[in-house]
């Protein structure tokens, strides 16, 4: 594999030929979606990546050490995998800051995209979140990231019943260093002039919205976003929070493969 490739891993079906492109969150990797694999490769061919410096991919792209992370770069990384594996188009589903990633995919690259499931979609940081935010820019230098990391997991997946979510997502974070850290923590400050700019600028691809319905921090921006967006529909998942796939993977499951089959079925 080349080394400015990221890290990824395939599942082939034996007769489709639609791809799903599985994209998770900062401080995660592509491990969060072990509860929907079983489920989609009965349906499709599964492409799962870890984005730059997480999981596995945490060896490669050496030469982009020096350099600050955008939400452009590390979204070009996505499409160069998609090249290499002469995927021409493909249904993505996100996670988390994952969403935003999916979202740009389709800005820079609309005719590869087929659909969009959006889960836990992070649509604009409310003012809790960019206090939550700024305070961990102030502190980055000083706090060991793992305390910032652990604090945000807490915040954004307080409720018992988010406990593994939460566990997988700090497991999965560990693996990070402080320095790749603070690069994608650097990112947060461009969320909110993105997400703008997506609101305004509907693109006509069909997007399911999946969200706990106690996702406290972000539901309400999605809510807004999909009643500004004809394309958009939002599904709430009920007693659940943030991470919906690893908490109700079921219903995560069920609704976002009946809504990538309702999109094949009607091209």
């Amino acid at each position: 594999m080349s080394e400015s490739l990221l890290f990824h891993k395939t599942f082939a079906h034996p007769t489709s030929d639609e791809w799903v492109v599985f994209v998770h969150g900062a401080g995660g990797s592509s491990s969060i979606w072990f509860k929907q694999i079983k489920a989609y490769k009965q349906h499709f061919n599964l492409l799962l990546i870890d984005l730059r410096g997480h999981g596995k991919s945490n060896q490669l792209l050496k030469e982009l050490i020096a350099n600050r992370y955008t939400f452009k770069a590390v979204t070009v990384d996505i499409l160069k995998v998609l090249d290499h594996l002469k995927i021409r188009s493909a249904h993505f589903v996100g996670m988390s800051l994952g969403t935003i990633i999916v979202r740009n995919v389709a800005e820079l690259s609309a005719d590869r995209v087929k659909s969009m499931v959006l889960g836990g979609a992070v649509t604009r940081l409310n003012t809790r979140s960019q206090v939550l935010v700024r305070l961990g820019n102030m502190c980055k230098h000083i706090v060991p990231y793992m305390w910032l990391y652990s604090l945000f997991a807490y915040i954004v997946m307080p409720q018992r019943a988010q406990k593994e979510s939460r566990h997988l997502f700090i497991r999965e974070a560990k693996k990070l260093c402080q320095k790749e850290f603070k690069r994608w923590f650097i990112l947060t400050a461009e969320v909110n002039p993105l997400m703008r700019y997506f609101k305004d600028r509907e693109l006509p691809i069909p997007t399911l919205y999946l969200m706990g319905d106690r996702d406290y921090m972000f539901i309400q921006p999605v809510k807004e976003m999909v009643a500004a967006h004809s394309d958009s529909q939002l599904r709430e998942i009920e007693n659940c929070g943030h991470v919906c796939n690893v908490e109700r993977p079921d219903e995560f499951n069920q609704h976002s493969i009946a809504f990538i089959k309702q999109q094949i079925d009607t091209k």
